[in-house]
Order: C-alpha cells, then structure tokens, then sequence
C-alpha cells in the first residue's frame, strides 16, 4: 500500500543525505516534494499541512543547518514527526471482565468477520479462550463464514436461529462463553453499505447492554478519506476504543492509515495485512514509519521468524551450516519455512535497505520462480538432492522433463546452488566460521 510514497519520501531524502551541508532552500524542496507525496498519496490536507510545517520548523533550525550530518538528521525529525503522527490514542489492548467482551463493528465489506477469525487467533497465542459470537442476525452467509473459520482455528461459534434480534444473539453469546468456559467474547455484529440510522442504533444499544472492554471499529483502509468519514461517524455512536485497518496489503494509496488517527483521534491497534488468519499484527508506530521511509522493521521480521520456525530446526541447519554440509533438500525446507512468514515482498520490506528491492521480488514470485526451483528440487532423487554433483546430461533431462521445466531451469539452479556452496565454504572456512555457533546460537 505504501509503495509509491515510500519510493518518493527515500528518493527525496536520500537526496538530502548525499549533501554535507544543507541550506534552508535544500530543506524547502523537500519539503514541497514530502508535501506532493503525502497529497498524492490521499493523506488528509490538514495533515500534510501540520505534519509538513513541523518538519519544516524543526529541520531550519541553525543547529542542523550548520551541522555537517544534516541530511541524516533531517530524515531522523521526519521520521519522528511520522512516529508522532501514526501515535494517536491509547494503543493498549485491553481485556477487562469475565468473560471480556470485544466488539467489533464497521460497514459490510470490511473485513469484520475475517478480521474477528485473526483476533480470536491472537488471543489464543496471548493465552486467552475466546468465543466467536455471530452477531449479525440479517446475513446469514457472515454466520456460515464465521463458522468455516472458527473450526480451522479450533474456536468455538455461537450462532442463533434465524430471527433472533442482537441484543438475544449476545446473550446466547454471553451464556455459552460461560457454558464453555471461555474468557473472551468476540461479537461479530451487523454491517451496511453506507452509516445509517438504524445502524448505528443497533450498534448503540449493544453497546449500552454490555460494556466492551474494546469496541473496535473495522476500517478498509482502500476507501481512502472516505474511512476517516466512516470513523467518526461510528465513533459518534458509540464508545469506539480503537480501530483494525484492513488490506493494508492492498495497492490503494494509504492515505487513510496515515490520516485517521490524526483526524479523529482513535488508535489504530490492528493491521490486517493479508487474508488469512495470521494476517494480522499489532500495530506499531515507530515500525510502520521506519518502512515507509525504507529503514526497515528488523522486530516484526524477528517476530514472524519466531513464530515460524522451530528451534531445534534452526539449530540444526546452523550446524549444516557450520560443516558446510548445506543440501538442495535443506534449500527446500528453507523455502518453505520462508513462505510461512508471508509474502516475499513483505519480507524484504521488513529488512533495512531492501525496500527498494520488495517489488522485484514479489514480481519474481508472482512469475513463478520460486515454485519453478520447488518443482526442480522435487523431481530429484533423495540422492541427486544430497550431492548435485552426481547429476549428468541424461539425470538433468529427466528432471526437466518431470518438472515441467526447461533443461537450462536445472543447470542454472545446479550453478547457483554451487556458488552458494562455495561462498558458504569460504564463510564457515575462515574467522565468521569460527564464530558461526556463537551467531546462530
């Protein structure tokens, strides 16, 4: 989503970064080039005019301007400000009561029941037994969807017949987390195409009959500027505590993730950034502001690498590693580890200085590339994964052939897995190697 902006704020800065010295008019181009991207990106005007005046204010001060590093500590206030400006509110998710009760609430077409599937996700990784409850008496479709995915995450659902009002649906909902012994309620309630009356009433006497430790206000972060209208609308209506912004993977603009917090104060807590349902993160200011201006975002990579792979795996491979002992087969599970942490490009976004470089990947990827190399792996014998060596003309025609791939596909990974063994070779042979257990350790 925050592609473009994120390419024009590096170019702009790194402008700025390549100079010794940095006058006040240096300052004002970039400015008015930060001040276009944010526009261009459908940042709300106000914002871009505050947000822009502070830089400003702070970056011509004489003790930068005389400064030998000024271009560094130029880009070091923008992203502060961007920090500042992504801040808003108290972030803090908070589970209060027994049961606690979360509801979420937002127009059709959201994300809201996906997005209530990923938070009851979270919460049992915080520890928590949540219960989804169906609340949404008028679709009968969202009830099925709920359902679907509470039994692949093992949650239970609580759905009423058809013809039962809200209020009746979160009591059922309140009696069965009881019944079951859960300590969270996720009410999935009803939404609209557009904020209407009756809506928000519904949504309002909820709110009044059960105290929400969070009320949570689902927001497609695609609708641009129209999300911040759909915001303070809800937020009119009832005591929202925080927001979840939805396909954040998406390629609209991000303007509205950069302006909803500043326009109406409500915290951004959640981002969906895919549609499974472990798509979702906890939102993080200083990360999210470190990626669009290309620094990175080593803790969240951390985070999903955690999660992802097994130790005693890691271990092992460090001990491959260390022997140069590294097989095509071990490639294959490392690609396959590699995919469970989400899409290439998201990744590479997450390693600083390889912004510049995530689209090209995740173009790779959409080619096929990935999956070309998986399906030459696998049409190997356990032997011919073992020691490529062994692999002659007639071995590599077979492959090809059993791959789906051309003859040039196979020698060219053969060549490259080579040359990865020989750089790997020459790591572990020399003082990184000695080191090698200490760094994986």
């Amino acid at each position: 989503m925050f592609d473009a902006l994120s390419e024009r704020l590096r170019k702009t800065l790194g402008a700025l970064t390549g100079h010794g010295r940095v006058s006040a008019d240096d300052v004002d181009a970039a400015m008015r080039e930060i001040r276009l991207a944010l526009l261009e990106a459908d940042v709300n005007f106000k914002v871009v005019k505050d947000f822009v005046g502070r830089v400003r204010e702070r970056a011509t001060g004489v003790e930068i301007l005389e400064s030998l590093t000024a271009g560094q500590q130029v880009v070091k206030i923008v992203n502060e400000e961007l920090v500042a400006l992504l801040s808003a509110g108290d972030r803090a998710f908070k589970l209060t009561g027994n049961p606690a009760i979360i509801l979420l609430v937002g127009l059709q077409g959201s994300g809201k029941t996906t997005s209530a599937a990923k938070l009851s996700r979270h919460l049992v990784k915080m520890g928590r037994r949540p219960i989804l409850v169906a609340a949404d008496p008028y679709r009968p479709a969202a009830a099925d969807q709920l359902e679907t995915l509470g039994r692949s995450l093992d949650v239970p659902v609580y759905r009423a017949p058809a013809g039962t009002s809200v209020l009746d649906i979160a009591k059922g909902g309140m009696e069965a987390a009881r019944k079951l012994v859960r300590d969270t309620v996720i009410l999935d309630t009803a939404g609209r195409l557009t904020v209407d009356e009756p809506l928000m009433k519904e949504i309002a006497d909820l709110s009044a009959a059960y105290t929400a430790s969070e009320t949570l206000l689902v927001v497609d972060a695609m609708t641009g500027q129209e999300a911040v209208n759909v915001a303070a609308a809800f937020h009119a209506a009832v005591p929202v505590t925080g927001l979840i912004l939805t396909k954040i993977d998406g390629d609209a603009r991000g303007g509205a993730a950069l302006s909803i917090s500043a326009v109406t104060g409500l915290p951004v807590k959640f981002l969906g950034t895919g549609e499974k349902t472990d798509a979702l993160e906890i939102f993080h200011p200083d990360r999210l502001a470190s990626r669009i201006l290309g620094m990175g975002d080593v803790l969240t990579l951390i985070e999903r690498a955690q999660e992802t792979y097994d130790e005693k795996q890691a271990v092992k491979m460090a001990e491959k590693l260390r022997k140069n002992s590294f097989t095509l087969e071990d490639m294959l599970d490392q690609m396959e580890q590699v995919r469970k942490m989400g899409p290439m490009g998201q990744i590479l976004e997450l390693i600083p200085g390889m912004g510049g470089m995530a689209k090209q990947a995740q173009e790779s990827v959409d080619r096929g590339d990935l999956k070309r190399v998986e399906a030459i792996i696998r049409s190997m014998t356990p032997a011919e994964r073992r020691d490529p060596n062994i692999l002659n003309a007639a071995r590599r025609r077979r492959i090809a052939q059993g791959s789906g791939t051309r003859l040039q596909d196979v020698n060219q990974l053969v060549k490259q897995f080579g040359g990865l063994q020989k750089m790997m070779k020459q790591m572990t042979g020399g003082r990184l190697g000695r080191r090698m257990p200490g760094l994986f350790g």
